[in-house]
């Protein structure tokens, strides 16, 4: 679907036709975060009944921040067995809604990560019913670190292929990191969508993508934000009038009465209400106009989510000279 966000108007294409939609100079930003394979499937160490582990994010000394089933019977002391024993994990501290504090225990042959790529899983989200047969087909063509909870899924639209055929219009490509937490995801719950919160994630930005993202606006061309996550992280790095190279972590909410100061132009799935990736779209291209694309959306039989279908909200590049 594309949205002409200028003309109030709504097509239906295919996302080959991308392309027409983009000019020479256009800047599209990608999250190249790789998804880590951070669920675990093992047993408590006393009883050696079974246990799920998902680690969310790496703290500090070997802490992880987790989600863990079933929850209730593992308190502060626990430990949980992973692999052929290569792996343990014990319960440092327990939070709300299944999530805590684990400290990991690795062999002494095997850094953590490695261990995770051998035993681990992919996390896929719980309305995948089937584990998939290739689990690249979770990660972008472009992903290089590993970091991320969940995919960046804008970017799995996108093949070899077409990114060089983009690049062959002339289309610049730059690529950044924001590692993708599970609470992106988490619904409001809130009457008031601005008293909703989000938690920390990591944002890597180098030189090298602000000198094309930079190279782009100083041209007066559009810098697209291919997905939610890239909207974040270049929002979160936009200072006197630029994109400045960013390392470290952002909590910024975006909610309608945002104004956007580095972005022109979003590609984004079709998310499910009450999410704050929806408010966030709302914010870009107006509620009454998102609120009837997806009216569309819906009677057209488009996909939502991660396997989903995409949506394009433009500008032209005139907006883009609003400034």
């Amino acid at each position: 679907m594309a949205v002409d966000c200028e003309r109030g108007a709504v097509e239906h294409r295919r996302f080959r036709d991308l392309k027409d939609y983009l000019e020479e100079g256009d800047c599209l930003v990608f999250n190249s975060s790789r998804v880590r394979r951070a669920r675990l499937r093992g047993r408590r160490e006393e009883s050696g009944g079974g246990v799920e582990l998902l680690l969310l994010r790496p703290l500090e000394g070997g802490i992880w921040e987790a989600l863990a089933r079933p929850a209730r019977r593992l308190r502060p002391g626990a430990v949980m067995v992973f692999g052929r024993g290569e792996l343990r994990a014990e319960v440092l501290e327990k939070g709300e809604r299944g999530r805590m504090r684990v400290r990991l225990q690795p062999g002494e042959r095997e850094e953590v990560e490695e261990l995770l790529e051998r035993i681990g899983e992919i996390p896929l989200p719980p309305y995948i019913k089937e584990r998939l047969s290739d689990s690249e087909r979770y990660q972008s063509v472009f992903s290089d670190r590993v970091g991320s909870a969940a995919a960046p899924t804008a970017g799995l639209h996108f093949g070899a292929e077409t990114l060089q055929e983009l690049e062959d219009m002339g289309v610049s490509l730059a690529f950044l990191r924001l590692e993708v937490g599970l609470d992106t995801f988490r619904p409001i719950v809130e009457e008031e969508v601005e008293k909703h919160r989000l938690h920390c994630e990591e944002v890597c930005l180098d030189e090298k993508a602000c000198r094309a993202i930079n190279r782009a606006r100083r041209e007066g061309h559009r810098i697209i934000a291919v997905g939610t996550t890239v909207v974040r992280a270049l929002e979160s790095s936009f200072k006197d009038g630029e994109i400045r190279p960013f390392s470290g972590t952002t909590d910024l909410y975006i909610y309608p009465g945002y104004e956007f100061k580095a972005v022109d132009c979003l590609l984004t799935n079709f998310h499910q209400p009450r999410s704050s990736l929806l408010v966030m779209v709302c914010a870009f291209a107006g509620r009454e106009l998102v609120m009837e694309a997806y009216r569309q959306a819906v009677e057209q039989g488009y996909r939502f989510l991660s396997f989903g279908d995409a949506c394009f909200f433009h500008f032209s590049r005139r907006w883009k000279m609003r400034e």
